[in-house]
């Protein structure tokens, strides 16, 4: 059975504060909206639901908005969020696969094998660059643990997980300098209106 793919979303007007030094508030909910915008439409094209999960009712009305199902998160934070993605996916019978929502270089590509893992019944995980987990899969319910330093405390929970590593996936939106780098690529270049 194909994955539901869980995407959390913090508040727009009040996400990504590490960029403010470069960004201000308005530019930055631009960017969190488009960010989020262009991970759910990766999940979207191969064909897999892509579950927004906050605790924020305008973006849930953003996405409802843009055609896309969310759900509350069951407590604050990212750990709240992915469980009450993880559950929902396991009441309807279904794997799960958290993903985080600031990916600017992911594509189709980077996702269709683990989706396909996924959907044969193995766990699956992938690190971001700094050493957290920028997606984690499975059918069972695991404690999830995000934060820094967070791929080595999720990957024993796993049941013998596949690790997944590129560029779409390893590449986060944490600080200026990453979506300058990011806009420096060809995949990227759609995040040029939000810098500068």
């Amino acid at each position: 059975m194909d994955p539901v793919v869980v995407i959390p979303v913090k508040s727009f007007a009040v996400g990504k504060r590490r960029l403010a030094s470069a960004l201000d508030a308005q530019r930055r909910a631009g960017l969190g909206r488009a960010l989020a915008s262009h991970v759910a439409g990766v999940v979207d094209e191969l064909g897999l639901v892509p579950m927004f999960v906050t605790g924020d009712p305008e973006v849930a009305d953003w996405a409802a908005g843009v055609g896309f199902p969310s759900l509350p998160e069951e407590s604050a934070g990212l750990d709240g969020a992915a469980t009450a993605g993880a559950r929902w996916a396991s009441q309807a019978n279904s794997p799960w696969l958290i993903i985080h929502s600031d990916l600017p270089l992911l594509t189709t590509r980077d996702l269709k094998e683990v989706a396909s893992h996924l959907s044969s019944g193995g766990d699956v995980i992938a690190p971001s660059a700094d050493g957290g987990t920028s997606a984690i899969g499975s059918s069972r319910h695991i404690e999830f643990a995000f934060g820094p330093g967070s791929f080595s405390r999720h990957l024993p929970r796993l049941d013998g997980p596949r690790v997944f590593t590129s560029v779409g996936l390893l590449h986060e939106i944490d600080t200026p300098g990453d979506v300058d780098a990011a806009a420096a690529t060809a995949r990227g270049a759609w995040l040029a209106t939000y810098i500068g």
